[in-house]
């Protein structure tokens, strides 16, 4: 599935939508795109959307940043500056992916086979002043979400 989204606006809109979706039960996200695409834009949109009151910003520091919602727990991950995907081991990925908590996580590709199979795939790519989101699913559980983001 590939959206247009022409500004700032549409970007919050479409994680709006997605927050909305996503299923109660543990959800991976996984987002893809160049520095400044509109990843952490998209997850301030749902974040919001799911109760989030405060600032959202890219863990690029932190790795992970955690948001007890009154519905459910999201992590927030950016592996960007992760050096070597085996300093994953520390951080006890398997607390972060169980429990019915739904991660975020830019810069997938730097963690590598230490991360779980994705639920949905969205990539942000610049097109002019505006953005296009592809949006993959690789499990049954996305592409259910997937279906409803059509209708």
């Amino acid at each position: 599935m590939e959206l247009f989204l022409a500004d700032e606006h549409a970007t919050l809109k479409l994680g709006k939508q997605l927050a909305q979706l996503c299923p109660p039960t543990q959800f991976t996200l996984f987002l893809e795109g160049e520095l400044g695409a509109g990843k952490t834009t998209f997850s301030r949109g749902l974040l919001h959307a799911l109760g989030h009151q405060g600032n959202v910003k890219s863990p690029t520091y932190t790795l992970v940043e955690r948001y007890d919602l009154t519905t459910r727990t999201v992590f927030h991950f950016d592996l960007y500056r992760l050096i070597d995907p085996e300093e994953l081991d520390y951080l006890g990925l398997d607390d972060y992916f169980n429990n019915g908590s739904l991660c975020l996580i830019e810069w997938a590709m730097q963690g590598s086979e230490y991360l779980p199979k994705p639920d949905l795939i969205l990539e942000i790519k610049y097109q002019d002043h505006a953005r296009i989101a592809k949006i993959h699913a690789p499990s049954m559980q996305g592409k259910a979400v997937l279906e409803q983001l059509k209708n």
